[in-house]
Parts: C-alpha cells; structure tokens; sequence
C-alpha cells in the first residue's frame, strides 16, 4: 500500500462520509455535464475517484447502465456499495490508484474527476494522469474535470493540491481536446465553509 492509498484508506476508515468537505448531497453540476453530452445511457462512464460520491447513485437512478467508480480506496467503495445495497451489483468497482491502472484504449465515453487531479502535484504524476485520460477515452467522447478554482482552497484532507482555472485545464488536457463549456460552483462544506470549484466539459477530438 503506497503513501497515498493509506492516507484515504485512514480518512474513509475513522471518519463520517457525509462530514467530509467534499461531500455533496447532490452531484448537480456533473449530472447537468453527462446530460449534456447527449450520449446514450449504454455508453460506459467511469468515475475516476468516485468513492462514497453520490453520483452513481444519481447515474443508476437515471438508467445509466454501464458505470465504473474508481477510487485509490476500497474503504470509501465500501460505502457506496452499503449504500447502493443490491444496486451495487450493476457498477464495476475499482479500487486502485488511477496511475497503475490499466484501461482498454477507448474503453469510456465519459470520464468524471471531481477533486482527484488536483492532488497531482508533481509534474510526472500529472503527465501518467494525462497519458491515462487520452488512453481511455474514445475520440467523441467527453471529460468532466472539476478542480479547487484560482483563489479556492490550497490543502485538502491536510494535502497540498494545485488550483485550476478553466483555461489553464484546457491548456493541461492539449489540443486533442475542444472545450464544450465551463462554469464555477461555490461547494458549501458540511462546516458552512465556501469552497470555489471550477468545471471544465472537454469533447475529445483527435
């Protein structure tokens, strides 16, 4: 188990889900992004860091039918299988870190990251990120990305992270990419504390 494996397999282990800052009620604004790809509901999805997130709860009750959840913890799939109870048989779990993965090229329609890339600081770590992204996701199909926004939080869970704007992600992603929109949202903690993300919906042209 590497640094980083222990270090979200301590936080899912010894504390409440719904009091971590990330949590949301909702996935709102990823949802509005996989709606606006317009693809079909039989095209795979993954969720790079997905953990307890509440988004497949929200893809399956949707009818998304082919949905991966990743996350470098197998404590927080843990929890969103207990959630999901029988449901959870319908989504491929994947507890691995992103970075020793290993995708089949084009495997996915839509890629989903919200709060995994900017705990990649080192510039190596970013370029396995990008090499990944580009490998399994088909030409057509589309990348959510959201981040901690310029002016936003600099630690998560006691971790440095690196804050995005909308276009330094679109200058991260490169040309095989075409920006589709983005937008900021303010993330209400579960302390009342504000926090400024930034989506960015990319199409993947080439």
């Amino acid at each position: 188990m590497n640094t980083r494996q222990a270090h979200w397999q301590q936080v899912y282990s010894t504390k409440d889900t719904q009091q971590l800052s990330w949590f949301q009620q909702s996935a709102a604004q990823s949802l509005a992004y996989i709606m606006q790809s317009e693809l079909d509901k039989s095209e795979a999805i993954i969720d790079i860091g997905g953990g307890a997130s509440v988004l497949v709860d929200e893809l399956l009750a949707l009818d998304y039918s082919n949905v991966s959840v990743l996350d470098i913890s197998s404590q927080a799939l843990e929890v969103a299988k207990s959630r999901l109870a029988k449901q959870a048989e319908r989504v491929d779990w994947l507890a691995i870190d992103l970075l020793n993965a290993e995708f089949n090229t084009g495997q996915f329609s839509i890629w989903h990251d919200r709060a995994v890339f900017h705990f990649l600081t080192s510039e190596n770590d970013k370029a396995s990120y990008r090499q990944q992204l580009n490998n399994a996701l088909k030409v057509g199909g589309y990348a959510i990305i959201a981040t901690f926004d310029i002016g936003g939080p600099t630690k998560c869970s006691g971790i440095d992270i690196v804050q995005y704007s909308w276009q330094t992600l679109a200058d991260f992603v490169g040309d095989s990419f075409e920006l589709v929109a983005h937008c900021n949202e303010s993330h209400i903690t579960p302390f009342d504390i504000t926090q400024q993300f930034t989506y960015c919906l990319f199409r993947k042209v080439a």
